[in-house]
Parts: structure tokens; sequence; C-alpha cells
């Protein structure tokens, strides 16, 4: 079942990743290409929402478990505590790479400016 499972996957991966061999060179119009600029800019927002709310999960997730450590070892406050901040630091990074990868991605005056 499980190899079974995985030639199903690796069969859809082949299928997705020869899509763009039979996309359209050239030839787009002006309102393909509006079009194209709005979806860049609709998927900019759902992908910062996604990482918004990974990042909210470790963050949670990470508090607690520091919390419940403390509760269990009050005497490693300042160990856990630097684990704690390292951690959340680098969950929060994530959101923050997300918003710079949108922001060199869209630019917005290209998107405000009228047609």
């Amino acid at each position: 079942m499980r190899k079974t499972s995985s030639y199903i996957l690796m069969a859809i991966a082949f299928v997705l990743a020869s899509v763009p061999a039979y996309a359209e060179v050239g030839g787009a119009s002006i309102a393909d290409a509006s079009r194209i600029t709005i979806w860049v800019v609709i998927t900019a927002g759902f992908s910062m929402a996604i990482a918004s709310a990974v990042c909210g999960l470790g963050q949670a997730k990470a508090t607690a478990a520091a919390a419940e450590a403390l509760a269990r070892n009050p005497a490693a406050r300042p160990g856990i505590q630097l684990a704690l901040i390292l951690g959340l630091a680098l969950i929060e990074s994530l959101a923050l790479y997300t918003l710079v990868i949108i922001f060199a991605k869209v630019s917005v005056p290209q998107y405000l400016q009228p047609r």
C-alpha cells in the first residue's frame, strides 16, 4: 500500500513538473497580463496568511513547552528562557522572510497605476 501510494505521488509530481513545458511562449495580451498581476497580489496575501498562521502555531507550541518545562524544573529557568527566545526569534523569521519575498516580488506602485 505504501509503495503504491509513493508511486502515485511520484507520477503526480512528474505530471505537474511537465506542465511548464506546454506553457504558451509570448503573445499574451494586456488583459492577460493584468489578470496575472492581480493573481500575484492575491497569492502574496495568501502566502503571508499561511506563514503567519504557521508562525502562530509554532510560537504557541514553543511557549506551551517552555511553560511546562519551567513548571517541572524551575531551577533551569535561564537555559529554558534562552532556548525559548532563540526559538521564537527563528520562528518569527519565517514570517519576516515571507514578507521580504512578497515585497521583492510584488511592486506596489506597478499595481496602483491606472490602466
